[in-house]
């Protein structure tokens, strides 16, 4: 087994049932606490299989083992963590039920907002920010039982493919070393593929947790917009950010779903209407499923072709189970990544303006006259791939190019969202690659940002459109890294991607279930 290849895969044997909410266990104490899913765990914790205290010191103790080779996590919670898993063990203790993720220690990427924990975003002008404020997801996270375990490193404010744009720390695939674990949300996934976290939050503006996520050999969902507030999250693109899960299983990924959705009036865009328990309706029975295939994906060289096999067998082993498939025609798809790249860099470029050395974030320590403060406050505390995306979203909204660029790309949002409109008229999800290549080599691609960008050519069209994705994975390349396969399904139907993963980790017998450090 090479170097560094840490996560042990199993089948998943599962049942053409729907999946059960609960079920009883019967654990031994003795048993591996690592090796348990999220669901696992929970049912375990709550039926005093194993404490709360328990599951969360077995956690910190694989992240001194081991991340300092991974770099998963900017800040390790553990006094906070043991605080709130007593309080968890207490109330079992008194009869209570503490929720759905009754002592599930959750990790969190660091730039969603923690009371009292660093919010960094990766970068230096907020690295000694700590807000006195917890986003919503993590209010609902903790009023589920969970147990924030700590903060995940990530491409600066969220603005990457590798996570190599931290300037805090570098982050490695657990798989391989030497390979990259996707981004932005990279340390999100390293930490849930190393074993350091059963579940891990993460945000996605253009496939932020997908990506990683097929990288690294696990499951991660992109809600449909609106879905999940996104109040506490530090701002990139406001049109196309969105919060969700990284996990080992599709059920886990539908319980945080279940915990995180719903309304929150702190958030304008978030939808007001409660949101259905996604765990309680969540079925992997693939019988008259009709998938569309959209050709773009799957023409050209672009796409590896140890991808393009792995991803047309899945769908061959859903057809076998009843599922029906055929191609479907995405006109626009090709132009996603430049209407991306303007919409994302002028949103990119308002949000961040706060960031002046007065109002907000780093201030420089020499500085005569306030434009030489924001001058230098901004260049000493932003990297190279933010002062890009700032000037290239300053250009685009700049008079003379404002309609020439940016109003042309929201025109190329909206025909795209069509296109989607008229595939899903024919389909139920949408199946295609996460990414053309498996997880490359750190330094490989930090100097042409072009071809940094073109990793997200599969992943950055959900977000233009508002729509639920999922990323499950299918299978290894020749050097041993995880494939992973993309469903989509219309607005609000995220029910329905969670039934296709469901449904592809039964068909393909393929699980991220536990991880098993190497020396």
């Amino acid at each position: 087994m090479p170097r560094g290849r840490w996560m042990v895969f199993s089948a998943c044997r599962a049942s053409p049932e729907p999946i059960p909410r609960e079920s009883a266990m019967a654990l031994p104490q003795n048993a591996d606490l690592v090796a348990l899913t999220a669901w696992e765990l929970a049912t375990a914790i709550r039926q005093r299989s194993f404490s709360a205290a328990a599951a969360v010191e077995a956690y910190l103790k694989r992240i001194a083992r081991s991340d300092d080779q991974i770099g998963a996590f900017l800040h390790i919670a553990a006094e906070e963590a043991r605080a709130a898993a007593a309080v968890i063990d207490r109330r079992l203790a008194n009869g209570e039920d503490p929720g759905p993720l009754c002592g599930v220690p959750v990790a969190v990427k660091d730039n969603i907002a923690v009371p009292g924990m660093p919010c960094t975003c990766g970068s230096l002008m907020l690295k000694d920010y700590r807000p006195v404020f917890a986003a919503h997801v993590v209010d609902r996270l903790q009023a589920a039982g969970a147990v924030i375990i700590g903060k995940t490193n990530l491409d600066e404010f969220a603005m990457g493919s590798s996570t190599e744009n931290s300037a805090l720390r570098i982050t490695r695939n657990p798989w391989n070393i030497t390979r990259v674990p996707g981004g932005s949300s990279g340390g999100s996934a390293a930490a849930v593929a190393a074993g350091l976290a059963p579940l891990a939050l993460g945000s996605d503006t253009g496939g932020s947790i997908r990506q990683p996520a097929a990288f690294c050999g696990c499951v991660g969902l992109k809600p449909t917009y609106g879905l999940v507030s996104r109040y506490g999250l530090v701002a990139f693109g406001s049109s196309l950010d969105q919060i969700g899960p990284i996990s080992r299983t599709v059920r886990d990924a539908a319980l945080v779903l279940s915990v995180i959705a719903g309304p929150d009036p702190r958030d304008a865009t978030c939808r007001q209407a409660a949101a259905p328990d996604y765990l309680a309706n969540l079925s992997d029975d693939m019988r008259g499923l009709r998938i569309g295939l959209p050709r773009q994906c799957f023409a050209g060289d672009g796409l590896h072709p140890e991808i393009r096999a792995a991803v047309q067998h899945a769908v061959e082993k859903l057809k076998a189970g009843g599922a029906t498939a055929q191609e479907v025609d995405l006109p626009l798809l090709d132009y996603a990544v430049p209407a991306y790249y303007i919409i994302a860099t002028a949103e990119a470029a308002s949000n961040l303006a706060r960031y002046d050395g007065i109002h907000y974030g780093h201030r420089t320590s020499q500085a005569e006259t306030i434009v030489e403060l924001m001058s230098k406050s901004r260049a000493e505390g932003f990297g190279p791939e933010i002062k890009r995306r700032i000037m290239l979203g300053t250009y685009v909204l700049s008079a003379g190019y404002y309609d020439a660029y940016y109003l042309r790309a929201l025109k190329v949002r909206s025909r795209l969202a069509q296109d989607f409109a008229a595939a899903f008229a024919q389909a139920d999800v949408l199946a295609m690659p996460v990414t053309p290549t498996t997880a490359f080599c750190l330094g490989e691609k930090t100097g042409d940002p072009l071809a940094m960008y073109l990793a997200d050519i599969y992943t950055l069209a959900a977000n233009l459109a508002g729509l639920p994705a999922i990323a499950v994975p299918v299978g290894f390349d020749s050097s041993g890294l995880p494939i992973g396969i993309q469903f989509l399904a219309p607005r609000f139907r995220d029910d329905l991607v969670l039934r296709a993963g469901a449904a592809c980790e039964k068909a393909v017998a393929i699980t991220a279930r536990t991880a098993t450090a190497r020396p």
